[in-house]
């Protein structure tokens, strides 16, 4: 195995470097060892997980294991159709082809011989399920919640969940697990639920000083990183990749910079970058981001060392990039949370807006959307609806006492927790009437009243006649069974009323390298670069610049290290490792 490295003179060999910690990176590495050989993985950050372990932790795999042991009535024609819909012009079928063959094999390889374990989200629809090939459930897994306690002294190098995203410091599962918390003040069984989990994180910080307990895509980072640990794979931290080397045109290992030394490794088969893509990168940004001109005007909850290396890197070399894709990235409305210590805070909008009660709006003080649709489309609607507007494009997402209550809004939680901290830090604004919470955001009052008082008439009948918000299964899945006939509308009545404002950001980047089915780096003429790999954000995505399901990015990001490693193993005469 590798070895840490004595001077700055120390070559270290190994068969194949990994750069990224992520997802991605680590179902490569993880392949890879199993087939025999031997991986570094080098990560840029002091703690491992990269976006993975702040992100939801699904997985978009049709015909999981999962998903044939509870009989979705799925296959991976209808799949492949709904891919193509979604990608147009932009849909590589090799890629999915090998994406859609790949993924289930994968799971089934990680779940037997690894610590990875994953559960079904049935009632998970895709996004746009009412498309050619789409289901309203049964293509999305995400990773089994995990005891910290089985990582031991090596819980404290993975990286946490974003603060905002959790009580206390406490994770919460998505699926029913957050619907136990909507609904622990209406359910006995909801509520004992919830305290026998707030028992636990209370026994945790008393003992362990931490939660112990983790969920989503902590869980998943989590779960990686213990099965990298089984299996002897070193993983150098603060240890950015910074120079690609190449011999005789093939790509031979790299420069590793290690505690503020430069390390050269050299990799019998090459190189896999997995290094989270440009999200943190101000000047790609610039270059693709409509919305962020200079750079600026954008909010990633992605790590700060996700400056787009991996894409930079292999682009010197000569590698060809996806510039041209209708998104650059994966949008989602982002709220900007005050934090104690002067520092800025991201909040993701996934579920609230979809609640009964819940509409938003632009500065003109009108609405332009169905709000329940999927966050990429919403910041999509939000792009176009604040052309002319001055100012970063933004909205405002507005409920009325009652939906604050029951549901929350953003960083703003529900019944029992205390709105005042979220009022005193500006984060939440809040009006006596609506021509009160208008002036308060700078809008025009009677505008606004107008806004409300036209949704409210339909709202009363569970009917959205200008957006048809509730229409879909995803739209449905996020709304509240309790509320008929509708799951997605209810009137803002019950004043006071709230309004908190919403920017885009990002859930990882789609513009990367442009990959074979092999995740084989491609060049400007459409050739591999011999050993150069990709997958994760460093590589394009194959849903074309569109976003059709939760976990369409982990999910093809474990495939392709899934395949990168199987393509190195395959190049070196290793055989390919089985599920058990």
């Amino acid at each position: 195995m590798a070895g840490a490295p004595t001077d700055e003179q120390d070559t270290v060999t190994v068969d194949l470097l990994v750069a990224g910690s992520g997802a991605g990176g680590m179902a490569a590495a993880l392949t890879a060892r199993l087939a025999g050989l031997d991986v570094l993985v080098v990560e840029k950050e002091p703690l491992v997980g990269g976006t993975t372990a702040r992100s939801g932790g699904w997985l978009w795999i049709p015909c999981s294991p999962h998903a044939r042991r509870a009989g979705i009535a799925d296959s991976k024609e209808a799949a492949r159709r709904y891919l193509q819909h979604e990608a147009g012009n932009h849909f590589d079928a090799a890629r999915v082809e090998a994406f859609l063959e790949a993924g289930p094999r994968m799971v089934e390889l990680f779940e037997s011989r690894t610590r990875l374990r994953f559960v079904l989200g049935p009632q998970f629809s895709d996004y746009h399920p009412n498309a050619p090939g789409a289901l309203p459930g049964g293509r999305s897994i995400c990773a089994e919640p995990f005891d910290g306690r089985l990582l031991g002294a090596d819980l404290r190098l993975l990286r946490p969940p974003l603060p905002e995203l959790t009580l206390f410091g406490m994770m919460i599962g998505s699926g029913k697990e957050l619907t136990h918390f909507f609904n622990v003040t209406r359910s006995p069984g909801s509520a004992a639920y919830v305290a026998r989990l707030l028992a636990r994180y209370g026994r945790d910080r008393l003992v362990h000083g931490r939660p112990m307990r983790l969920t989503n895509g902590n869980a998943l980072a989590a779960r990686l990183l213990a099965s990298a640990l089984d299996l002897g794979i070193p993983i150098w931290r603060e240890a950015p990749l910074v120079e690609l080397r190449r011999r005789e045109g093939r790509v031979v290992g790299g420069l590793v910079v290690r505690q503020g030394r430069p390390v050269r490794v050299e990799a019998r088969a090459g190189v896999l970058l997995a290094t989270g893509g440009f999200p943190q990168d101000r000047e790609r940004r610039a270059r693709l981001f409509p919305h962020a001109a200079d750079g600026g005007a954008h909010w990633s909850p992605a790590p700060p060392g996700n400056t787009g290396d991996g894409i930079r890197l292999a682009a010197a070399l000569g590698a060809a990039t996806a510039d041209e894709l209708p998104a650059a990235a994966a949008w989602v409305p982002v709220s900007l949370v005050p934090r104690r210590d002067g520092t800025t805070g991201v909040f993701p909008h996934f579920v609230d807006r979809a609640k009964p009660g819940v509409i938003a709006v632009t500065d003109r003080g009108s609405r332009f959307c169905n709000e329940a649709d999927s966050y990429h489309d919403f910041c999509k609607a939000m792009l176009e609806a604040c052309r002319g507007l001055p100012g970063e494009p933004h909205a405002w997402l507005l409920a009325d006492h009652r939906a604050i209550r029951r549901y929350g809004l953003g960083w703003a939680k529900p019944f029992p927790m205390p709105l005042g901290p979220a009022l005193r830090s500006g984060y939440l604004r809040r009006g006596a009437t609506l021509g009160e919470l208008a002036r308060t955001i700078g809008l025009d009052p009677a505008r606004l009243e107008a806004t409300v008082t036209r949704y409210n008439e339909g709202a009363r009948r569970g009917e959205d006649p200008a957006f048809g918000r509730g229409s879909t299964a995803y739209n449905r899945y996020l709304g509240d069974p309790a509320v008929r006939p509708n799951p997605c509308v209810g009137p803002l009545e019950k004043p006071p009323f709230y309004a908190v404002r919403v920017v885009i950001g990002d859930l990882g980047t789609f513009a990367g390298l442009v990959t074979d089915a092999a995740a084989r780096v491609l060049d400007r003429e459409g050739r591999p670069i011999p050993g150069l790999w990709a997958c994760g954000n460093d590589m394009a995505s194959i849903m074309g610049g569109n976003y059709p399901g939760g976990g369409i990015t982990l999910g093809p990001a474990m495939t392709f290290g899934y395949l990168a490693a199987l393509d190195v193993a395959r190049r070196l005469g290793r055989a390919a490792p089985l599920a058990a």
